[in-house]
């Protein structure tokens, strides 16, 4: 009898021990996942604010004279097709397919604003307005930001990913609801932030 309450008691020992540890690292996938979806808020924010640019941004330069309307209708369009994507709301995407039709279209915008600063090089009067200058700079900001915000995120959701492959937490993880976090993709230079200051030195500026 006294056996048998020895192996109870080591028994019980051992699964209180079993789930403290279980708990523990639940709780600590809770906190990383949290972390995961804030940053993923954060990096939300400083799109918006550089989309949020852009209708001042088209307001400013269409009102000079003969600039390339092909130019404004291009972020226009890239504006719109970014608010088109659709992703999960409050939390950071685990489908990578969905990351990728996201970036995608941040890209265009992108690209359809760097553009668009290379043309305004060839409209000096347009250039040198406050205004103009004023939402250059805002812009480039923007740019910073997002550069930074991307490379936090996919930091924090690399930290996410790792914890919950690692033992014990790989046993658990994905039967509690804890799926893997897409990154955003890495291209090379990525690490530096775009430069949206197009000075070509008195140099005749590009042909887009």
């Amino acid at each position: 009898m006294r056996k048998l309450l020895i192996a109870l008691g080591i028994v019980f020992v051992l699964g209180l021990v079993f789930v403290g540890v279980v708990v523990g690292n639940y709780n600590g996938l809770v906190n990383r996942s949290q972390a995961v979806d804030a940053q993923w808020a954060q990096v939300e924010n400083v799109y918006q604010r550089r989309a949020d640019l852009v209708p001042n941004l088209v307001a400013t330069v269409s009102g000079a004279a003969n600039f390339e309307k092909s130019t404004l209708t291009d972020i226009t369009e890239a504006r719109a097709s970014v608010g088109s994507v659709r992703l999960p709301e409050g939390s950071a995407p685990t489908d990578p397919a969905q990351l990728a039709a996201f970036e995608q279209a941040q890209n265009r915008l992108g690209s359809a604003l760097s553009r668009l600063l290379v043309v305004v090089e060839r409209y000096p009067d347009l250039k040198a307005t406050a205004n103009f200058q004023t939402l250059q700079a805002q812009l480039e900001g923007a740019e910073n930001r997002i550069a930074v915000e991307r490379g936090r995120y996919n930091e924090i959701a690399r930290d996410y990913n790792s914890a919950i492959k690692r033992i014990p937490a790989v046993f658990f993880a994905a039967a509690l609801g804890f799926d893997s976090k897409a990154y955003f993709s890495a291209k090379p230079g990525a690490e530096d932030a775009p430069k949206v200051d197009f000075d070509f030195g008195g140099q005749p500026a590009p042909q887009s």
